[in-house]
């Protein structure tokens, strides 16, 4: 117990100064993205996989469209965003991070930002990204995108397009979020309208203009 009480004086209050620089950082590396969206989804998605592909053909419309593209710059989903963000010419931004199972960020990011910190990283994805769009992925995919619920549901920020792509990937937990949650009272009817679906680049589109424009 004296070792553990040593280390946390020793070492947690400098740990403050990391956290304020990757803040710092990721503040003065984003100021001047304005209309960016962020792109989610499993880093073990193969280039063949028709998620990768629809994820790459979505990128490069919203791209087209003048949207600045940002992800978690490692492979996958990820790098299938960072791909078709740079083929159309638009910004492609990666937030990476730097965990033991060491992440490399993909190839076709324009602007990288590096985090030791989840938490700094989610801050930047929150604050900078006008939707959030959602592949079908993992943990770390469903993390963020109930993250994104909560914080709306919650109003601890304005409320944002969140989409999910890939409705036959995400049919199975809609129908569980409605037979479970919802009829449980753990849930209301309202929250369940705080995302949508989508299976085509202009179906995302659309989500995100409608909602800006209503």
């Amino acid at each position: 117990m004296a070792r553990l009480k040593e280390d946390f004086t020793k070492e947690d209050p400098w740990r403050v100064f990391r956290i304020m620089s990757e803040f710092v950082d990721g503040f003065e590396g984003l100021a001047d993205v304005k209309n960016a969206v962020s792109i989610f989804g499993s880093a073990r998605t193969s280039p063949k996989n028709e998620y990768y592909k629809l994820a790459e053909k979505t990128a490069h419309f919203l791209a087209k469209s003048g949207y600045a593209i940002v992800t978690g710059a490692g492979g996958g989903i990820m790098e299938a965003a960072n791909k078709g963000a740079k083929a159309a010419g638009g910004t492609s931004i990666g937030l990476n991070i730097l965990i033991p199972l060491a992440q490399k960020p993909n190839r076709y990011i324009t602007r990288l930002i590096e985090f030791k910190y989840f938490f700094c990283r989610k801050v930047m994805f929150a604050k900078y990204s006008k939707a959030f769009i959602v592949f079908p992925g993992g943990f770390g995919t469903l993390d963020e995108f109930f993250e994104a619920l909560s914080l709306i549901q919650t109003e601890r920020v304005d409320p944002f397009p969140v989409v999910l792509v890939g409705s036959r990937y995400w049919r199975g937990m809609l129908k569980w979020l409605r037979d479970m949650p919802l009829k449980k009272g753990a849930i209301n009817k309202s929250d369940m309208a705080i995302f949508k679906l989508a299976d085509k680049p202009p179906e995302v589109l659309e989500i995100i203009e409608k909602f800006y424009t209503e």
